[in-house]
């Protein structure tokens, strides 16, 4: 059994992450702005992560892996939140490695690539076009760096997308749902055409707890199935196997200018990290 620390833990993944931890038998400290959606079984952080404190470490309990997904905005590409709030999160992570920190987990985005079309691996060139596509691949850089001179193994994991039948999210599958909800019967889309790596949000929320319990294949990990869909294809399916009785309206949003015709992730690593962990 491991203690565990998962920050942004009742957030879009954290909740998700922590069951997966807890219905394994871990102990788990949770830092959140707020208790709703909490799982009562974890233990509730007081310190702040954000409170610039160098002893954090040992203010949060001395965990043998911290997972950190707290993110503002994730899903506003262009929020001034996310260079706002960069240097925050480097700090906290800098003060939990030089505390003795000995596994440090963060998510990582398909937005840090930019542009790119087909698989991405861990040597694939950024030059992200979104600001929290910059953002999180100046983290990477910098805690590439720090981890580089210290004893803490260090993850990051890079996720592409998340289907996820949570109403309550911000995500299309919560648009969908939501709009379902309220009678409608017509969703406005775009062509559906690009090719995504998708992924159920609680194999993720898996994939993030066995490869953060691990200490061998450490590093850039996409946590993805490497097999591209069309988004049209994705949605259809998700909106049947729902009964959503909802019509996509094709070509009434344009696609976005950052994202490819077809990207997806290399498996290879996390596939590696599985074997290992017996699957």
């Amino acid at each position: 059994m491991s203690k565990v620390l998962v920050t942004g833990a009742n957030g879009y993944i954290g909740k998700y992450v922590v069951q997966e931890l807890l219905d394994s038998g871990h102990d788990v400290i949770v830092a959140v702005n707020h208790r709703e959606g909490l799982d009562a079984r974890a233990t509730v952080a007081e310190t702040p992560i954000f409170s610039g404190d160098k002893d954090i470490y040992h203010k949060l309990g001395a965990p043998d892996v911290c997972i950190h997904l707290a993110w503002k905005d994730g899903f506003i590409h262009n929020s001034p939140a996310h260079m706002a709030y960069l240097s925050d999160h480097i700090t906290f992570c800098n003060n939990m490695i030089t505390g003795g920190l000995p596994i440090l987990s963060c998510l990582g985005t398909m937005h840090e690539v930019g542009y790119w079309e087909g698989p991405i691996d861990e040597y694939t060139p950024c030059n992200p076009q979104t600001q929290y596509g910059i953002a999180k691949n100046a983290m990477r850089q910098s805690l590439l760096l720090s981890t580089a001179q210290s004893d803490c193994v260090f993850h990051w994991f890079r996720a592409y997308y998340i289907i996820c039948d949570d109403i309550k999210g911000h995500s299309i599958f919560a648009k969908l749902m939501q709009a379902a909800a309220e009678g409608k019967t017509r969703f406005p889309f775009t062509s559906g055409k690009n090719q995504y790596d998708f992924i159920d949000i609680r194999e993720l929320a898996r994939l993030i707890v066995r490869a953060s319990l691990q200490k061998e294949v450490c590093g850039i990990t996409n946590l993805c199935t490497g097999k591209p869909e069309p988004l049209a294809d994705c949605i259809e399916r998700f909106i049947k196997e729902h009964n959503l009785g909802i019509r996509l309206a094709y070509g009434e949003y344009p696609d976005r200018p950052y994202d490819s015709p077809g990207v997806w992730g290399d498996p290879e690593k996390i596939k590696r990290i599985m074997s290992r962990c017996g699957g």
